[in-house]
């Protein structure tokens, strides 16, 4: 086996396999070559060449959502590592153990006007982790440093270059216990002098390497006054935001789902399902806004106790009316962080949802309550005439969904992108056995395809992305790979631009809103196809939508993509037609 010559690169490579992390997407490059010969010459690693640097750290993000572990992403030096931030920000609010390691040139050639070069350490400081700069190694080009930087040499360079190994491990080791412990991304820069491709048959370094320390659960002192406000309560809300499927075991959420005092929220990102909760929350909501007794229906609304877990919140109504209408008590379980997005947090248990839930129901009653009844006969009503409205609604945005909605097969990972799908999802029921992810932590548009792909590689069963044209096209350099599987899935929903925009207030049709918010055009996908090698179906109406869908999730020898084409001056109408609808 053939390692660097350079020995951080060796470090490196030595801390990741030591902490299990397998996967390593790599962007090519010259000054992180060192890092390539590592990872790439041992068979422990797999690694995945990715070009597009932002397109590779949402590839990388994807595998790191499915599999629930580390993933790296190795990039050379200058605006490279620049890429990978919308995807780091994201990792960074949806807690996804993402590994950026950027090679880098050494201090003394950061702005001297020296090429590729920008200062890379703490780049994403405010959206990560931890930070590890790495010293360059002094037994490497010690010439060079003799010119340009002997201050370096003062203690003689094995003395110095001990100091340099020490503090280099101490870093990874504090890096890598971070985001396995926490979830978050970190940062690992790494400064190579030249040569960067000379290779030796036998590593020179014997890194120190830490085990992890887990984090310990916090909260439970709390427990005793809780369980006491939360039997003599009849108003028990628990919301449920984005969290990863099978991680909450089904005997706690069926003693919820059987408590006439609790109502259950899930949002189509949650992942948990159960008869008595509630999958659709704009439609329960939406009617209570539009009411001559919005003030009485949404105080009988108001919950005494609010619990909630999993990750940020889609739904706008939620959200305002927590807001407006606030808890006497709001408890969050979360490892990580507990953001106060109601602004009436009282308790932040810092644990596992089970963990919580296994002390809580030694000692939670059921209660008394008229609390599930009253919003059970709004979902009865609403759901009644949902089916009414879909009925006698032309094609559209909406009518697609609801396609969409009954047709992907018993246990597909479903990929969402963001603005409109996401929101258009919430309003459907979903199959119980798909496995549901979104972007949320940022909620862009970026890197939803580069998610997808990565997310399915190692997916027992096919994946199918919903997503916008606009999403679609943003990242179509997604498919720009060889790791694309023949069963894998995609529908776009072409509606011609940014149709979320046309939904949201203070909208006016001109040139101007056309040109710079919905961003009107008229790209074909089917060219995408072509260059992509995917197989190309189109719709423009109900009947060749189903026709389309029939043979869409058959086996293939090719990855398939359906472009549906909807109305655009249509769908805002639509949608915002059922609120008044079901109202």
């Amino acid at each position: 086996m053939k390692y660097s010559s350079i020995p951080v690169a060796q470090s490196v490579v030595a801390h990741c396999k030591a902490k299990g992390i397998q996967n390593i997407v790599i962007s090519p490059g010259s000054r992180n070559a060192p890092l390539i010969i590592g990872f790439s010459e041992d068979p422990f690693f797999k690694c995945f060449s990715i070009v597009d640097e932002r397109s590779a750290a949402f590839f990388a993000l994807g595998i790191a959502q499915n599999q629930r572990e580390p993933v790296a992403v190795v990039c050379t030096s200058g605006s490279a590592l620049l890429n990978y931030y919308p995807a780091v920000a994201e990792a960074f609010y949806s807690d996804v153990p993402l590994v950026v390691i950027s090679a880098d040139r050494p201090v003394y050639k950061i702005d001297v006007g020296d090429g590729q070069t920008i200062r890379q350490d703490n780049v994403f400081h405010r959206h990560i982790g931890y930070s590890a700069n790495l010293k360059q190694d002094l037994t490497h080009a010690t010439d060079r440093i003799e010119r340009y930087a002997p201050e370096y040499l003062n203690d003689g360079v094995k003395d110095a270059q001990q100091k340099v190994q020490a503090y280099n491990d101490h870093e990874l080791n504090t890096a890598f216990e971070t985001t396995i412990t926490s979830g978050l991304p970190v940062h690992v820069n790494v400064r190579f002098e030249e040569p960067l491709y000379d290779v030796i048959e036998t590593s020179t370094v014997i890194p120190n390497i830490k085990p992890v320390k887990q984090i310990e659960d916090k909260g439970f002192e709390w427990l005793p006054d809780c369980i006491s406000s939360w039997n003599s309560a009849t108003k028990k809300l628990v919301l449920v935001g984005v969290n990863d499927p099978d991680t909450v075991d089904q005997k706690y959420l069926n003693l919820l789902a059987e408590d006439p005092s609790v109502v259950v929220m899930t949002e189509t990102t949650s992942n948990l399902h159960h008869p008595n909760f509630f999958s659709s929350i704009d439609s329960i909501i939406a009617p209570i806004e539009k009411s001559k007794d919005k003030e009485g229906l949404f105080s009988e609304f108001q919950p005494e106790i609010l619990i909630t877990f999993g990750g940020l919140i889609v739904s706008k109504k939620i959200k305002a009316f927590l807001r407006a209408y606030k808890p006497n008590q709001h408890w969050h379980i979360d490892q990580v962080k507990a953001y106060d997005t109601f602004f009436s947090q009282t308790h932040y248990f810092k644990m596992e949802v089970d963990t919580f839930f296994s002390r809580f129901f030694q000692e939670a009653k059921k209660t008394t309550s008229n609390y599930y009844n009253f919003l059970n006969l709004r979902r009865q009503k609403y759901i009644s005439k949902r089916d009414q409205y879909v009925q006698q609604i032309d094609f559209s945005d909406m009518l697609v969904f609801h396609a969409i909605s009954k047709s992907i097969p018993n246990n597909y990972q479903l990929q969402l992108s963001n603005s409109s799908t996401v929101r258009y999802a919430q309003l459907f029921d979903l199959n119980p056995s798909l496995n549901v992810f979104c972007n949320r932590g940022t909620s862009g548009i970026d890197g939803s395809t580069s998610t997808a792909v990565g997310a399915s590689l190692y997916c027992t069963n096919p994946t199918v992305l919903v997503t916008g044209d606009l999403s679609f096209l943003y990242d179509s350099n997604a498919l720009w790979n060889n790791y694309i599987r023949p069963d894998f899935r995609i529908i776009v929903v072409n509606n011609e631009g940014g149709g979320i925009f046309r939904i949201l207030p203070g909208k006016e049709d001109t040139h101007n809103f056309e040109r710079f918010f919905e961003t009107k055009h008229n790209l074909n996908v089917r060219k995408y196809c072509e260059m992509f090698d995917f197989d190309y179906f189109f719709s423009d109406d109900e009947e060749s939508l189903n026709v389309a869908i029939s043979a869409f999730y058959e086996p293939s020898e090719r990855p398939q993509l359906i472009e549906v084409s909807t109305p655009r001056l249509l769908n805002d109408k639509i949608l915002l037609g059922y609120f008044d609808f079901i109202s």
